[in-house]
């Protein structure tokens, strides 16, 4: 513990989180919990030894988690526990109960597990909630509330929520398995008797709910995003943006395409190697992410080259736009491991206007527009405009 002490002191910066034994030399009955706990460090107790008492004595102190170290898979578990903890950093969840105490015992505990949480104490509440944060991904509804039922409000978020983007869990003080079957097939995903389940038991439930929601998520995102940029990939370009584009000709808004293709990018990988190559495309990706905003559209076209829509940008900015991202590209080195560093380039070819019929159409002026910029010297933007 005193050497634990030091480095607490001695941080540049607070620690997310720490793993404690409870045996130390100089602290044998889990005194370091009480000294970590206190400078507000969530704590995953590691332990080889957990009978009643002891079990009892570590979930009063409001840990996040205990793992057994005779466990072989422990080293696992702890991993996961970590990674869920700076992902519910970025997790909404919305509990529903119209008993003060309840509603306080359950908002506790999931900000102990890091989780961004509202509270309502009515179905309406919960509604106007869920509008301002319509990307909460886990509901928590008691059944017994005022002018509207958990089932009721169950119901309502199921019109607004898919299964795959919320999760519902149902609680009620007086619970038995009629309830459970109906808060279920009103389309929840589980259900809790408030009288009867342990901590452990809570925790767990929530975070299975809330693993099926990001397999899911995974899943989705292994058939539309790029492996290796995370940008979306060619199919899912094609399929949103024939619709981005159907929505500007429709709305009358501007669409800019840009075609990005990376100079000498063979060089690279002739030179330094393919893993250089493959983290000189994360590089772009990362810059992209970055410089572009949510609703722009960013693909990973193949190879080298990406593709990129710009929303509702001014016609007079898109050039200065585009000429922005050729500029980060220049000035910003690429770290290609073991301490070496490159400078890349890239050539850009931009479409506006509405003068295209179709998606396909406006790609094909982006292109061109690429080809002329890698013939005129590469390193450059080159754009064609159709007035509307």
């Amino acid at each position: 513990m005193a050497e634990a002490i030091r480095l607490l002191d001695d941080a540049d910066a607070p620690f997310f989180c720490a793993i404690l034994d409870l045996k130390l030399p100089d602290a044998p009955n889990g005194e370091i919990i009480d000294l970590v706990m206190a400078r507000n460090i969530p704590v995953i107790v590691f332990t080889g030894n957990l009978n009643k008492g002891v079990r009892e004595m570590v979930w009063s102190k409001s840990v996040v988690d205990y793992v057994l170290k005779d466990n072989p898979d422990a080293p696992d578990y702890l991993v996961t526990m970590v990674q869920r903890l700076e992902r519910n950093t970025q997790t909404k969840v919305l509990v529903a109960d119209d008993s003060g105490f309840f509603r306080a015992v359950l908002v506790n505990l999931l900000k102990m597990h890091r989780f961004q949480v509202f509270a309502a104490a009515s179905g309406p509440e919960a509604l106007s909630l869920s509008a301002l944060h319509p990307d909460l991904k886990l509901l928590i509804a008691d059944f017994e509330m005022p002018e509207m039922t958990g089932l009721q409000l169950t119901q309502a978020f199921r019109r607004t929520h898919k299964r795959d983007e919320l999760a519902i869990i149902g609680i009620s003080s007086q619970g038995d398995q009629i309830m459970a079957a109906n808060f279920i097939k009103y389309g929840a995903n589980d259900f809790l008797v408030k009288q009867t389940f342990l901590t452990e038991e809570f925790y767990c439930r929530v975070n299975q709910c809330l693993d099926l929601l990001y397999n899911i998520q995974t899943i989705k995102d292994a058939a539309i995003k790029d492996y290796l940029t995370g940008l979306y990939n060619r199919r899912y370009f094609f399929e949103f943006g024939s619709k981005l584009f159907a929505g500007a000709v429709r709305s009358k808004f501007t669409l800019a395409c840009g075609m990005l293709d990376i100079d000498f990018f063979k060089k690279v990988n002739d030179t330094y190697g393919h893993d250089a190559g493959d983290r000189t495309l994360k590089h772009i990706g990362r810059l992209l992410s970055r410089r572009m905003r949510d609703t722009d559209v960013l693909a990973r076209m193949g190879g080298e080259e990406f593709c990129i829509l710009a929303v509702a940008v001014s016609p007079d900015k898109v050039e200065t736009l585009f000429e922005g991202i050729r500029r980060l590209i220049e000035e910003t080195p690429v770290d290609i491991g073991g301490g070496k560093q490159i400078r890349i380039t890239a050539s850009i070819g931009v479409a506006t206007g509405g003068g295209a019929y179709s998606l396909d159409e406006m790609l094909k002026f982006a292109d061109e527009q690429l080809y002329a910029a890698k013939s005129h010297g590469r390193n450059q933007v080159m754009a064609h405009c159709c007035d509307l």
